[in-house]
């Protein structure tokens, strides 16, 4: 005998066919209701967080103030290497201003200024790495293929050839 006398005969019959997908879908919307409220207890800037701020406002005031510092030493930092790129965009300024007062001398003199020029750049470029790498002569390398081979001639291949007609 089944207990469903009480419950009129529509809501009945859509609980005998649809059951199993309603309780489902009662069980998701109550992980998702529970997920979503943990998610804003532990949120900072929450309704909780809105309420201490009023408890203690002395924890807003350092809060602020080591944010102001931290933005402080930042922008101290920022202007610092501001200051260090431009010494050296005048210090290679001033490098390429001699470069040219050498090169006009040297041409006023008659002498080649390409060489003179070629000096002073390997010059700046050693000066300017300071790092202890020497640089690698390359190696004589032999040629992969004779210099004789062309894959379309036919020559020196197996028993394919292409032949045009």
């Amino acid at each position: 005998r089944s207990d469903l006398h009480l419950v009129p005969l529509p809501v009945g019959s859509l609980l005998s066919s649809y059951g199993w997908y309603i309780l489902l879908a009662c069980v998701a919307v109550y992980l998702i209701v529970q997920r979503i409220s943990q998610s804003l207890a532990l949120r900072p800037g929450g309704q909780h967080g809105a309420a201490d701020a009023a408890v203690e406002p002395d924890m807003v005031v350092r809060r602020q103030e080591a944010l102001a510092a931290a933005r402080l030493r930042m922008q101290e930092e920022l202007n610092a290497q501001a200051e260090r790129y431009k010494e050296k965009q005048r210090q290679l300024e001033e490098e390429k201003r001699r470069q040219k007062i050498a090169m006009w001398e040297s041409m006023q003199e008659g002498k080649s200024y390409k060489g003179n020029l070629k000096l002073s750049q390997q010059e700046v470029e050693s000066g300017a790495s300071t790092s202890s790498a020497v640089p690698k002569s390359k190696p004589n390398k032999k040629p992969l293929r004779g210099g004789g081979y062309n894959p379309l001639s036919g020559e020196g291949g197996g028993t394919c050839s292409w032949r045009p007609g």
